[in-house]
């Protein structure tokens, strides 16, 4: 079975990002959530957008490299849209990644780095009509990569929803959910 380190989006460490690890944990998977914001969770999108320019970026980007201090280098690293930043970061970055899920987000390999490290699979979730995702560059980091490596996979779900896995916003979508949920599944069966 596979471990991970999952970061959560600007939101925070919402119950629906709490429940999607819960998930993967009941199919035997390890994996650890550290809270980025502290203990704060925001109702709306641009509230927890402003604590993380309040905070910095690079502040909560540091957080989340340092989460990995202490625990194996053979993770799969994974993040919900602004989570992505640290899971990308630390799977280009730190020796040994096992793989990396990014969901709602992508950045140009060139912000971590030389590109993609070798041998390490990745997965690229959003859906083809949410203006951050599609609209921001995102996509096109996403389709670079998959370009680039040959262990990069894109799926794009229809629809506009920025965060559509997390069950408890608003912008849930349960049967792009659930298929993003079993690819991320079978993703992690054949790592483990």
């Amino acid at each position: 079975m596979a471990e991970m380190l999952l970061f959560h989006h600007a939101h925070g460490l919402t119950s629906g990002v709490r429940d999607f690890a819960e998930r993967l944990r009941r199919a035997g998977h390890t994996v650890h959530l550290p809270d980025l914001y502290e203990g704060h969770v925001f109702d709306t999108l641009d509230e927890g957008l402003a604590y993380a320019r309040q905070v910095g970026f690079g502040n909560v980007m540091e957080r989340g490299r340092l989460a990995a201090e202490g625990l194996s280098s053979e993770l799969v690293y994974a993040g919900f849209s602004l989570g992505v930043m640290p899971a990308q970061l630390l799977a280009q970055t730190r020796p040994g990644a096992k793989g990396a899920l990014f969901f709602h987000s992508c950045l140009p390999t060139s912000e971590f780095g030389d590109g993609w490290p070798k041998g390490v699979p990745v997965q690229i979730h959003g859906m083809d009509a949410d203006p951050f995702f599609a609209k921001e560059g995102d996509l096109d980091a996403a389709r670079a990569l998959v370009e680039a490596t040959k262990d990069a996979e894109l799926f794009l779900y229809p629809g506009g929803q920025h965060l559509f896995a997390d069950s408890s916003l608003p912008a849930y979508d349960g049967r792009a959910a659930g298929l993003l949920t079993e690819r991320v599944l079978a993703f992690l069966k054949d790592i483990g």
